[in-house]
């Protein structure tokens, strides 16, 4: 009986030596972080960034709430670990190098794989908004190339 005693104590002891090294759950508020615009350099058109996130370590996944008016869409990008997209509101497309673009709606989730080339946004004429999440590698999520030309910006040549 002492055996398992002593063994119960151990593990009880040790617990909270590995919770010390473990972030605390943490929530983020609605609004408690204004969204703020796209930058030029990566984005045409009017975007907006809102809700953005960066899980502490180990843990390296990031995201942000992405809201683009019609007409407005990525650069040409990577991300060296793929990205995944959650369509929440709105029309958008998306491309992949030498694919066809692609329309997307509420409820579409996408996945882009690691280091595929590609963009995405609104359509022409609707606004999109979706849920953008990345894992870091060495502490880059994104490799961002040109912009995307009006004659790229096309209307899909498939629709689901």
């Amino acid at each position: 009986m002492k055996r398992i005693a002593f063994f119960f104590v151990l593990l009880a002891t040790a617990a909270p030596a590995q919770s010390q090294t473990t972030p605390p759950m943490t929530i983020q508020r609605s609004g408690a972080t204004p969204a703020a615009p796209g930058s030029s350099d990566y984005f045409t058109g009017s975007v907006w960034i809102e809700n953005s996130f960066e899980a502490p370590a180990p843990a390296r996944v990031r995201g942000a709430v992405v809201t683009f008016e019609p007409g407005a869409r990525t650069a040409w990008h990577t991300h060296p670990l793929g990205q995944t997209l959650i369509v929440t509101a709105g029309v958008g497309w998306v491309q992949r190098e030498g694919g066809p673009v692609e329309e997307i709606r509420p409820g579409d989730t996408v996945w882009i794989a690691p280091n595929e080339r590609h963009w995405h946004g609104a359509t022409a004429t609707n606004g999109m908004t979706h849920v953008a999440l990345q894992e870091a590698l060495d502490g880059e999520v994104v490799t961002w190339m040109e912009h995307v030309t009006d004659d790229q910006y096309v209307a899909p040549s498939s629709t689901p």
